[in-house]
């Protein structure tokens, strides 16, 4: 077992994929510019700077994918897919399906999002559901260095377009990566703590609010269960209900707006699967339907805390006594 940073579980995971397999490039805004290791090791055919040009470079991995190539973009920030919405959406989504299956799209499409740098509205916008919403395409977005370099190779290897989210205040987040050619398959949550009094669901960041909040809960007696989606689309499904049957109680977080976001529809799969088994209604924590601040006080205080997320928690019980 190695101790990387989510940056270097990302460089390692790239680097492994494309020594692999030779399909594999990578290009977008600042790509050689920030990856020299990769540079000095596969050249400028494989890792390539492209101007700022979203819809373009988006346009060009679908057009190389469908060649038979299988190419990673990197978009920066996540606002910035806002310029390449036809060629995910419209093109690489839709494609495989119109063309009866003739065509494959394996691309992933990087981009990183969520509080942490200040960068204002223009540079920080969670958009998961947007693409979760869209047919043909599948969404992840890890919490942990082992996920992000597991789930990258697995993405790579997809035959289908995937959106790879990072979130921003991640980057130097160190822990434990397996060595060697481990992968996370799409579609698959994890348990991060067993508890059988209340369910608290999260992905991205807000998983360590869950977690923080589960140590809370301890000290008054209450045993959380932390789910980490990491996968939004394929959503584990069966991990879900299982752990809501098992506690009765649910809280979801996550930082992208409430309405018609990704906690929607973990509670409303929750409602038509596990109503029986509620104990309280469900609770949903995220972040305000507003354009995020560029002051960094405000810009945190649009994430879901541990604190808040302890609070939701506790509420459930108190709902019943």
């Amino acid at each position: 077992m190695q101790q990387l940073t989510v940056n270097d579980a990302v460089s390692q995971a790239l680097a492994e994929e494309m020594r692999r397999d030779a399909k594999v490039l990578m290009f977008g805004e600042g790509v050689a510019t920030k990856r020299h290791d990769l540079l000095a090791e596969f050249g400028p055919e494989r890792i390539r700077n492209t101007p700022l040009a979203e819809g373009i470079i988006a346009g060009t991995a679908v057009g190389a994918a469908a060649m038979g190539l299988r190419p990673v973009v990197d978009l920066l920030f996540a606002p910035f897919l806002c310029y390449a919405m036809d060629a995910i959406v419209n093109s690489a989504g839709k494609l495989r399906y119109l063309s009866g299956g003739q065509f494959a799209f394996p691309l992933v499409v990087m981009t990183q999002t969520g509080a942490g740098w200040g960068v204002g509205a223009q540079h920080n916008h969670n958009l998961e559901a947007w693409f979760v919403h869209s047919p043909g395409l599948k969404v992840v977005m890890p919490s942990n260095p082992a996920d992000f370099k597991g789930l990258l190779k697995a993405a790579i290897r997809d035959d289908n377009p995937v959106l790879f989210f990072s979130d921003l205040s991640l980057g130097y987040q160190a822990g434990e990566v397996p060595d060697g050619d481990c992968l996370v398959p799409l579609g698959s949550a994890a348990t991060r703590r067993v508890g059988g009094d209340v369910t608290l669901i999260g992905y991205g960041k807000t998983v360590a609010a869950c977690l923080q909040a589960s140590d809370r809960l301890a000290e008054r007696g209450i045993a959380a269960e932390v789910i980490d989606l990491r996968s939004l689309k394929p959503l584990d499904e069966a991990a879900i209900l299982a752990s809501v049957r098992k506690t009765g109680r649910l809280v979801v977080a996550h930082e992208a707006g409430r309405l018609c976001g990704v906690g929607a529809e973990v509670a409303a799969l929750a409602a038509e699967h596990a109503f029986a088994a509620l104990k309280a209604p469900v609770i949903r924590l995220a972040g305000p339907d507003a354009p995020t601040p560029g002051n960094i006080v405000l810009e945190q205080a649009g994430a879901p805390s541990a604190d808040a997320v302890a609070a939701a928690a506790l509420k459930l019980f108190e709902s019943i006594a």
